[in-house]
């Protein structure tokens, strides 16, 4: 649209709008804000923690305990069930706290003319049709069309993820890729240099920003893969405990002749027995030690359930900008005709000498060197200041890569500050993107200057001459040719590069002697061509080896940038991400592609370059309907719909936007994305230490239903060695802390070189069933056994008969319980590692374990000499000689289990 149509579309004019009819605007259109989703209510955030499956199921347990006369056991699991849900609800509430923030990309106020003159406003009282200025350093408050502009760029990394700034204008061009209008500005950008003055044309929800927060915010929650599993987990137990606890109802029925109430409650201890009441509370527990361990390596999760689905990703969809790159140009070749540099070393200031070609270069014995740096330094808006502290980068006030030209001058000794005072600016003529080149003008030594930096296509036609060893000379077609295949080169390598030249005006020139009369036509002619500056954004340095490490875990990193296709596949191909022979498809070839041919391509190696945020959500989504678990970083509010459809979104913590870290579950406190690979390798260990816990767990079960089959095949000629109180006993309490040692239990070795688990895996498997009912399970009960009939043989048993009630019977009871908790003792080392020896990872290393078996130990202790514990859970106290028998249990158990790994270990190896 024309300017006057715009005017006349939003009833303003450049004097812009009265305050009565801003008044009215706001009213219709509403504030200047990005309206947050209607977020969960705490009451429903509380009870959800006690509605999931398991908790359901010990609801369930707690009210038949109850009807069934069982009060202490029924209040004893209910009790479980609520210090669990409060537990998890008080967990995701404090992770929530520490993420949730504000919106704070929108700024607090800003410039407008209203009523013919300028006011500041609150920016939410921005409306469409306000006339407002923008400056160099402003966010800026709503998508607006240009009215005048003054060498005005701006920073829409947070829209595109490209770090390049991007110049603005008040004519119309389109430009490459969205966003891209130069008469149009973007809310939630920045200027990074110039001023403008510019009409609001969308506000709020209506911005580009606002349409992708709405896009972001329309996305459902969809359970976690640990949460699907669980439930699946849960049903599993629940139909196994219910089955057995049927059958042996059944059996006590009519094969021991039970009256019915008495064998409702015998089979309720069989479903006790089978039914992991400390399940919730050391998932929750262990998910939360996960946490803990994760934000010590700078990764904040927001969501409990992220831990573990971190440890199944298959796919990492990243950005490019700020993720897997440091987000800062940097020079590193210098092209000049009479030498090719390469910038090296280290440092911010190098006292007049730089390191070029692993060499120290004196600039002063360089004249075509000095004049380059002297020129990239004049020809310049942005401001540098140093580090505040070693190790720190330097505070960047413009451009990155005016920014990489200062440095570069600092290092080899300008002091451009200095400089810029010795030889001010007494002119300028803006970049902008038709002539693609800026020129300042100065006096140096007594002469008027032009010193022009650009694109080589906007610089290269108008010079005639070229620098060579400091000196013009004619340039000719053979040197116009080298420089284009130079740049050309570059541009393979995915490096951007930026011509440097400048003009010595003659007496005998057509230009006005008054630099103020000097115009584009006249002053941008008959250049000295001087060379090129070549940038790049460079890789991270720890990028390398957490790629590495992510290729021997079977993940698969998809680059999604809005960079341009050359810089993607460079760096892609540069760190590792792919090949030379992956396939790049750009935003408009990913437009024109039907779903099978995206599945068809993402089943390859391939790198999106120039893409819009509707297609890195498309690009999640048909990830996931191949049956991927998706991870997407990013920091841009451009990423955040994906970020949120993601299985696991990632946002960066120090670049990231408000909106993207709203949307993800994960924020990186360091935008390192090493950091994600070391969060991957923490969920791996959480779920294979869930795995070790619920073997744990679960070989207790054996122990406790066998002295029921045993009364229940004796037709009740045994007693029941073990009593439901003593069952919940091992379950909610002596088994409870070594569980949760198991869940701080470390990495072991080669957890990152094993593929993902598969979706269709689950926690229960064959191999933990076996291990569990048939081998640690087997030996407990036979040990247990043995351990009841101890008692009642040094009673008289077998001359007498076995007691089925008084102090024998009890202190029977006693030593069975004691005996399972001492085999608990033994499972709990033994299922420290799957197959590595627990003396190669240090058999005291876990100090929780060890703090688990001390309490235990203590526990039962309590139990069994405590008098009122004694009435309560049908103990009685035992000597000297039970103990030393209790003592020996473990040895034997440890020292079995590992010759078993020891054998498993060999056979792997061959």
């Amino acid at each position: 649209m024309q300017l006057n149509d715009v005017y006349k579309y939003f009833d303003t004019k450049e004097t812009g709008l009265t305050s009565e009819k801003a008044a009215g605007l706001l009213k219709k259109f509403g504030p200047n804000t990005i309206q947050r989703s209607q977020k969960q209510s705490q009451l429903k955030a509380f009870l959800k923690n006690f509605t999931s499956l398991m908790a359901i199921l010990l609801w369930v347990s707690g009210f038949i305990a109850i009807f069934a006369n069982m009060t202490e056991l029924g209040i004893a699991i209910w009790a479980v069930n609520i210090i669990n849900g409060v537990f998890s609800y008080w967990q995701e509430h404090q992770a929530q706290k520490a993420t949730n923030s504000l919106l704070k990309m929108l700024p607090t106020y800003a410039q407008v003319i209203r009523d013919g003159k300028p006011q500041q406003i609150n920016s939410e009282d921005l409306v469409p049709g306000d006339v407002f200025m923008i400056q160099a350093g402003n966010s800026i408050s709503a998508d607006a069309r240009i009215i005048d502009s003054n060498s005005l760029q701006v920073d829409e990394s947070a829209l595109t993820g490209e770090s390049v700034l991007v110049n603005k204008q008040p004519g119309y061009s389109h430009g490459v890729g969205r966003f891209a209008e130069s008469n149009l500005v973007f809310a939630g950008t920045v200027a990074g240099s110039g001023t403008a003055t510019a009409v609001a044309v969308a506000t709020g929800m209506h911005s580009e920003f606002g349409k992708i927060a709405k896009l972001t915010q329309s996305q459902k929650h969809h359970s976690s893969p640990l949460e699907i599993e669980l439930n699946h987990l849960t049903r599993q137990l629940s139909l196994i405990a219910i089955s057995i606890g049927v059958l042996f109802f059944i059996l006590a029925i009519f094969f021991v002749h039970y009256p019915i109430a008495k064998s409702f409650i015998f089979a309720l201890g069989m479903i006790v027995a089978f039914i992991p009441e400390g399940l919730l509370p050391t998932v929750t527990l262990s998910l939360a030690q996960g946490v803990t361990r994760m934000a010590k390596k700078h990764a904040l999760v927001k969501d409990l359930n992220s831990v573990e689905t971190l440890g199944e990703t298959t796919v990492i969809c990243s950005d490019k900008t700020g993720t897997l790159t440091q987000n800062q140009m940097t020079v590193d070749h210098l092209w000049l005709a009479s030498h090719q540099y390469t910038v090296s070393g280290e440092g911010y200031v190098n006292n007049g000498h730089i390191q070029l070609d692993d060499q120290d270069v004196d600039v002063s014995k360089d004249p075509g060197l000095q004049i380059l740096l002297r020129v990239s330094a004049l020809n310049n808006d942005t401001k540098v200041n140093p580090p505040e502290k070693s190790g720190d980068n330097p505070k960047i006030i413009g451009t990155p890569t005016e920014a990489a030209l200062i440095i570069l001058a600092e290092k080899a000794g300008i002091n451009v500050e200095e400089e810029t005072k010795k030889v001010p600016r007494i002119g300028a003529l803006p970049f902008d993107s038709d002539r693609k080149r800026m020129s300042t003008f100065h006096k140096v030594d007594g002469k008027n200057t032009i010193c022009v930096k650009g694109s080589l296509d906007g610089i290269l036609p108008i010079s005639d001459t070229i620098l060579d060893n400091g000196k013009a000379r004619p340039i000719t077609d053979a040197d116009r040719k080298q420089i284009n295949e130079a740049d050309k080169k570059y541009a393979a390598d995915g490096l951007r590069s930026l011509a440097i030249a400048y003009r010595t005006p003659t007496d005998d020139s057509d230009m006005p002697a008054d630099p103020k009369d000097w115009t584009i036509k006249n002053a941008e002619q008959h250049l000295t061509f001087v060379g090129l500056t070549i940038m790049s954004d460079p890789p991270r340095p720890e990028i390398f080896e957490a790629v590495r490490k992510c290729r021997e875990a079977s993940i698969r990193i998809i680059m999604v940038t809005g960079d341009s296709a050359l810089t993607a596949k460079s760096i892609a191909t540069k760190i590792g991400i792919t090949g030379d022979k992956a396939r790049v498809i750009t935003g408009d070839e990913l437009a024109a592609m039907h779903k099978g041919e995206l599945k068809e391509a993402l089943k390859g190696e391939v790198i999106f370059a120039r893409v819009a945020p509707e297609q890195k959500y498309r690009i999640v989504s048909t990830l996931q309907s191949l049956g991927e678990i998706v991870a997407s970083t990013g920091d841009g509010v451009n990423d955040a719909p994906a970020l949120k459809k993601a299985d696991i979104g990632v946002a960066m913590g120090v670049t990231g936007t408000d909106v993207a870290k709203d949307a993800a579950n994960m924020i990186l406190t360091d935008d390192n994305f090493a950091s994600i690979v070391s969060a991957i390798e923490e969920g791996r260990t959480v779920y294979s230490n869930l795995q070790k816990f619920l073997l744990y767990i679960l070989n207790s079960n054996m122990p406790e239903a066998a002295p029921s089959i045993i009364f229940l095949f004796t037709r009740g000629l045994v007693p029941l060695p073990l009593t439901v109180m003593q069952i919940l006993t091992v379950d909610l309490g002596t088994d409870m802390l070594p569980a949760l040692g198991l869940g701080a239990e470390k990495s072991e070795p080669g957890i990152m070189k094993q593929p993902p688990r598969a979706r269709t895996a689950h926690l229960l498997n064959r191999g933990i069933i076996i291990k569990a009912f048939c081998w640690y399970g087997m030996i407990a009960s036979v040990i247990s056994t043995c351990a009841y009939f101890f008692v009642n043989k040094l009673n008289g048993w077998p001359n007498v008969a076995l007691a089925a009630s008084g102090h024998v019977y009890q202190e029977a009871t006693t030593m069975t319980l004691a005996a399972i908790v001492f085999c608990q003792i033994a499972a709990a080392i033994n299922c420290r590692t799957k197959l590595s020896s627990v003396f190669s990872i240090g058999l005291f290393s876990n100090h929780r374990i060890w703090g688990g078996i001390v309490f235990e130990v203590i526990l039962l202790a309590l139990l069994i000499y405590v008098p009122f514990l004694q009435g309560l859970f049908n103990t009685a106290a035992i000597g000297g000689r039970e103990w030393l028998l209790l003592i020996c249990i473990p040895i034997p158990l440890v020292l079995i289990e590992e010759l078993r790994k020891y054998f498993f270990r060999k056979r792997a190896a061959n």
